[in-house]
């Protein structure tokens, strides 16, 4: 046993060796790595070159004395190359070369007397998303769909829409991230809401009068438990939460209910007939600000990005990794499959910083050149 532990003790101490003269070459390597990084940035060179970097690859795998060494050896210098680009791209910041042409940073956003979309109805949770963010002096209107809020802002007519993302209990809205790719807009602030759904009723009406409810699908499903509690009530879907209310008002039927907010049942001239009726008592839904211009203010502190990778083994981890190198707080990634695509996604992947920030101007190079497509959402 002795004689074992010996043995065990020598192979370790050899591998100290090794290691140590790995170190070595690695150090060597990288002050050869920073040359060739003044070398490119002096003649405008781009860092990643793919076609150099995949005859290294093949040349390595080909030296090796078996298959698992020979995929062992590629991911190894796999990673060197990407270390080495990273330095690149942090020398390239260093030499004060921007990547922020067309982006301005105020100390305030302008957000008085401006123009403002939402996509529902007055009462609608967007509407109050809106009230909350916005100062008392700017004129707003409603759209039928995200979609026209978005075009709104596109064609200069509104100077912000206001946008549902997520939600703590249903999760994202897909729709909204394929429409961020749809147009250029760019996301310059978020609210978030508490979610706190009343059951409204014309007045004089209780709930012993009740035979319908009506209500936007999610707002049914997120006060289920209620619902399940009078199963004699007669469920109905509705295209939103405020335009539920707002037929209620306007049908002037007593056995009618509308799931909405408490703005909504005051918008419209209803009474609350329950109050606290979500099945989660944490509901909340993130909305976001969105400009036609890239105007941002000082303090930002969550970048949000998308991209589209190569088709390829390692593709995700190598874009993650610029993120993670830099020493930035990833706070959210989702993907969306790519229209027309079978199989291929975009990424959205949101971090804490600024894009003055010399790590995210870093991490943005390393995304920008090995990412298929790359566009900045905003920083809010």
């Amino acid at each position: 046993m002795q004689t074992e532990h010996t043995e065990l003790l020598e192979y370790r101490e050899q591998i100290d060796e090794i290691d140590k003269e790995i170190v070595r070459l690695f150090e060597s390597r990288m002050k050869v790595s920073e040359r060739v990084a003044a070398y490119k940035i002096k003649n405008g060179m781009k860092v990643l070159d793919p076609a150099r970097e995949q005859q290294k690859l093949n040349e390595v795998s080909e030296k090796a004395d078996s298959a698992f060494n020979a995929l062992g050896e590629k991911e190894l210098f796999r990673q060197i190359m990407a270390i080495s680009r990273k330095r690149q791209y942090q020398m390239l910041t260093e030499a004060g070369i921007s990547e922020n042409e067309g982006i301005t940073f105020v100390d305030r956003l302008p957000l008085e007397n401006v123009r403002v979309v939402f996509q529902g109805l007055e009462g609608a949770y967007s509407y109050a998303a809106m009230r909350e963010y916005f100062p008392p002096d700017i004129k707003s209107y409603h759209v039928r769909t995200w979609r026209d809020a978005m075009e709104e802002v596109s064609l200069g007519r509104a100077d912000y829409a206001v946008l549902p993302i997520e939600n703590s209990t249903a999760g994202i809205v897909g729709d909204i991230y394929d429409l961020l790719m749809d147009y250029e807009l760019h996301i310059v602030g978020e609210q978030v809401i508490r979610v706190r759904h009343v059951l409204l009723g014309l007045p004089g009406a209780d709930l012993s009068s009740i035979t319908k409810v009506i209500s936007h699908p999610q707002g049914l499903a997120q006060c289920r438990a209620y619902l399940e509690s009078h199963p004699e009530w007669e469920e109905e879907k509705y295209v939103n939460t405020a335009g539920a209310a707002k037929k209620v008002s306007e049908d002037r039927d007593i056995r009618q209910a509308a799931i909405a907010s408490r703005e909504a049942g005051e918008v419209y001239g209803l009474s609350v007939l329950a109050e606290n009726i979500c099945s989660s008592q944490e509901n909340s839904t993130r909305f976001i600000i969105v400009s036609r211009l890239p105007v941002y203010q000082k303090g930002a502190s969550r970048v949000g990005v998308c991209f589209e990778l190569p088709h390829e083994s390692g593709s995700l981890y190598n874009m993650i990794s610029h993120i993670n190198y830099n020493s930035l707080n990833m706070t959210r990634i989702e993907s969306r499959p790519v229209p027309g695509k079978t199989w291929e996604y975009r990424f959205f992947v949101d971090f804490e910083g600024s894009l003055t920030d010399s790590a995210v101007i870093c991490a943005l190079r390393g995304l920008e050149a090995e990412a298929l497509k790359l566009r900045i959402l905003g920083n809010y």
